[in-house]
Order: C-alpha cells, then sequence, then structure tokens
C-alpha cells in the first residue's frame, strides 16, 4: 500500500508579481524557491504552497491552514495590510476565518480550540 508523504498546493493567480508581494507579506518572508512560472513557499517539512500565474483560474483556489495563536497571526497580517473576514468559532470550538488574497481566492484559517 502507498502512503502520502507531501502536500503541495497550488492557487492561481492573475497577477503574478503582486501575488508574490502579497503572499510575503502573508507569509512574512520571501518565496523559498521559484520553479518556472510556480513560486513556491515552504509550510513544512512535507508541506508546500505554490502560486502560478492562470488569469482564467484565479480565484478559484480554496486553501486552509491549521495554526496556533490565530489572534497574533492576524495582527501580524493587519500590520502588513493584509484584511480577513469575522472569525467563526464552530460547534467543536475550532476558530475559523478567510483572508482572501487580491484574486480573491480563499486563504482559510482554522485554530482548533486546544491551541489558542
Amino acid at each position: 500500500m502507498s502512503a502520502i508523504t507531501n502536500l503541495y498546493a497550488g492557487v492561481p493567480v492573475a497577477d503574478l508579481d503582486a501575488s508574490i508581494d502579497w503572499y510575503t507579506r502573508f507569509f512574512g518572508r520571501p518565496p523559498d524557491m521559484r520553479a518556472g512560472d510556480e513560486i513556491l513557499w515552504d509550510l513544512d517539512d512535507h508541506a508546500t504552497l505554490f502560486i502560478e500565474p492562470s488569469e482564467a483560474h484565479a480565484g478559484a483556489g480554496r486553501i486552509t491552514l491549521g495554526v496556533a495563536g490565530l489572534d497574533a497571526l492576524l495582527e501580524r497580517l493587519a500590520a502588513q495590510g493584509i484584511d480577513h473576514e469575522p472569525i467563526e468559532t464552530y460547534s467543536n470550538g475550532v476558530r475559523h476565518t478567510k483572508v482572501p488574497d487580491p484574486d480573491g481566492n480563499a486563504i482559510a484559517f482554522a485554530e482548533p480550540p486546544d491551541a489558542a
């Protein structure tokens, strides 16, 4: 039986240069690598998010990142001029919010109740 060992999640964007700027502010650091038109940020040892130019699909991306310290993270983003939608708290205690990128891709954060 095979096992999944890595995650590479892609987000389509219309303007690559503007998106590199936004995601650099979003992650608080420049990209880790460029592979052709793909710009990559390593999120963990086995998780990478990349953006790629695709005007026809820009805005259709949906990514949720599990986080600890959601409030501090949102404060850092606000200082970078990045807004978020209202925070929802689900019945299981998970706090969730979306942080749309300039194309409208839904980048979301989910914080479990034991990570606050």
